[in-house]
């Protein structure tokens, strides 16, 4: 009896433990997103004055120069294919293609019951759509003098291509790096995140139609509010409200089982 009572009290204690350490490493992680964000969104302020101000006309001219032969801004520094290859990656970054990307993981988060997630990213992408929306509005930043490789229709900052791909596939490969116990899948899903958020913004600079402090802008706006929707997510986890990925194994194995 005495011997059950000892083997009790230590998987309790075991399990408070366990309990702890997770509550602690979980705001631990919370309250470091929220620092994150804070220092994000400072550093999309200091960018927005210093383009108010005109203190970095210099570097973007100097980019933007860079990027053209011999200083023609009507000659890309590239063959005539490699701009069309620019041109089809800076696609993954407009609304038309990101949309349909959302409308397929709408589904998936819907396939495998993951509901809240599928708002969270819905309102995700909304909520950065508007606004990077109005402050483009706000800015009203024209576009730079060269010839654009690529056609476009509202003002220049911040990037609205850096800013939703950011958002878009930072956000994504944060759930999808969540919801897997595997650490090679995990730095897998945010290595081609960041990989493709950081190609879609290179590209807008490369066509000539944004200044280098435009796709900064955009990235630091567009990861705060993706470091932030993965923040809420993880506290619609703790609530329960979605499944933690051990539950969800679980519930997995169950239903491989029935069906067997």
């Amino acid at each position: 009896m005495n011997s059950a009572y000892k083997h009790t009290f230590s998987n309790s204690a075991r399990t408070l433990w366990s309990n702890i350490r997770d509550l602690v490493r979980d705001e631990a992680a919370f309250l470091i997103g929220l620092l994150t964000v804070a220092f994000l969104t400072f550093g999309f302020a200091i960018l927005a004055d210093e383009v108010i101000e005109g203190d970095l006309s210099a570097f973007d001219n100097m980019v933007v120069i860079a990027l053209h032969a011999n200083g023609n801004l009507s000659d890309p520094l590239s063959p005539p294919w490699f701009v069309e290859t620019v041109r089809d990656v800076t696609a993954l970054g407009s609304n038309s293609v990101l949309g349909l990307f959302l409308l397929a993981l709408i589904g998936y988060f819907i396939l495998i019951r993951r509901r809240g997630t599928a708002v969270l990213m819905t309102v995700a992408m909304l909520g950065g759509w508007i606004v990077s929306t109005m402050l483009k509005i706000g800015f009203d930043r024209p576009r730079p003098d060269t010839f654009h490789a690529a056609r476009v229709f509202t003002a220049s900052f911040p990037s609205a291509h850096a800013t939703l791909s950011a958002i878009f596939f930072l956000t994504t490969g944060t759930l999808l790096a969540r919801m897997t116990v595997v650490w090679h899948l995990k730095i897998y899903f945010m290595v081609i995140a960041v990989l493709l958020t950081v190609l879609t913004g290179l590209s807008r600079v490369y066509l000539g139609v944004h200044y280098a402090s435009d796709v900064l802008a955009g990235w630091s706006i567009g990861c705060a509010w993706a470091i932030l929707c993965c923040a809420m997510a993880l506290k619609l986890q703790k609530r329960a409200v979605e499944p933690t990925v051990e539950i969800t194994r679980q519930r997995d194995k169950i239903t491989t089982t029935l069906s067997s």
